[in-house]
């Protein structure tokens, strides 16, 4: 491990047009030599995108695999390059919304898109908090949490602290940095169609929204053309969010990852098994 991080410190020396290609050609490899993934891939797209044809789900796949390489080489940079030159890298539209960050509760919701790291350099224009998965290897974990911490104040939680430290920090004052996107099982979840099919979802941005009184402020970020950087968009805050159903709550919020997942297909994560749990009685997707 401690050669993966060297090696990886050595390329954030390099201009980013090279090392994105570099991640590129990677990913190209990695889709022929990871065939489990590239088979949960493949899965997800043909459930999720069924109008496409199998080409066009496998021309996502690989190139969700370059994506996906990308994004790991060029963490480099989100850990070592100098702040000012990151920050040029990050082009926000229309502007990161601190005035409303430092109004009141916010949750900001970030979609499990392959440059999620680079939404949170955005955010942090002041203090947050967000959930951490502690690693089993102390040099990387060593290495995630001084990512994290570099850009400034951040209360990091992990998924076994439960609700309460997080309703803390919002009511602190510190933005929540949320990724409720993935299949964690049917505990504090629903099955609420996703593309369509029955997923198991958290509901926990519509509980924790009304239990704050927070309001929702969604941000993704995706790959500019041509190496050029990234391009990192903060979303109005969402209005009559969540309402007394949280269910339809948790409806809205698939809905609109949804609609940002077809506008950067390659680039959302679809190495997960996102339909991992099932409804009674319903086989795997998987197997």
């Amino acid at each position: 491990m401690r050669f993966l991080i060297a090696l990886l410190w050595l390329l954030h020396w390099l201009p980013l047009p090279i090392l994105g290609r570099i991640g590129t050609a990677v990913g190209s490899l990695m889709y022929y030599a990871i065939p489990k993934r590239r088979k949960i891939a493949l899965v997800n797209l043909r459930l999720c995108m069924p109008e496409l044809s199998e080409a066009e789900r496998v021309d996502i796949a690989k190139r969700h695999f370059q994506s996906y390489s990308r994004s790991i080489l060029e963490r480099s940079l989100i850990w070592w390059a100098p702040i000012p030159r990151l920050r040029r890298l990050i082009h926000v539209e229309p502007a990161v919304p601190q005035a409303e960050m430092e109004s009141g509760p916010t949750i900001l919701l970030c979609p499990h898109f392959v440059c999620l790291d680079v939404a949170g350099v955005a955010s942090r224009v002041i203090p947050v908090a967000t959930i951490y998965s502690p690693q089993k290897n102390k040099a990387f974990d060593d290495l995630l949490r001084y990512g994290r911490e570099r850009f400034g104040p951040v209360r990091l939680f992990t998924r076994t602290d439960g609700v309460k430290p997080i309703l803390r920090a919002l009511r602190d004052g510190l933005p929540y940095f949320m990724l409720p996107d993935m299949d964690f099982g049917e505990k504090d979840a629903a099955f609420v169609p996703f593309f369509g099919i029955p997923a198991a979802t958290l509901t926990a941005l519509g509980r924790l929204s009304a239990a704050a009184n927070a309001k929702v402020i969604p941000v993704i970020a995706t790959f500019l053309p041509n190496y050029k950087g990234y391009r990192v968009v903060f979303y109005p805050a969402w209005q009559d969010f969540p309402g007394d159903d949280m269910i339809a709550a948790t409806r809205r919020m698939n809905a609109f990852i949804e609609e940002r997942v077809r506008e950067h297909p390659a680039e959302y994560f679809w190495t997960h098994k996102r339909f991992k749990t099932r409804p009674n009685g319903e086989p795997s997707f998987y197997d």
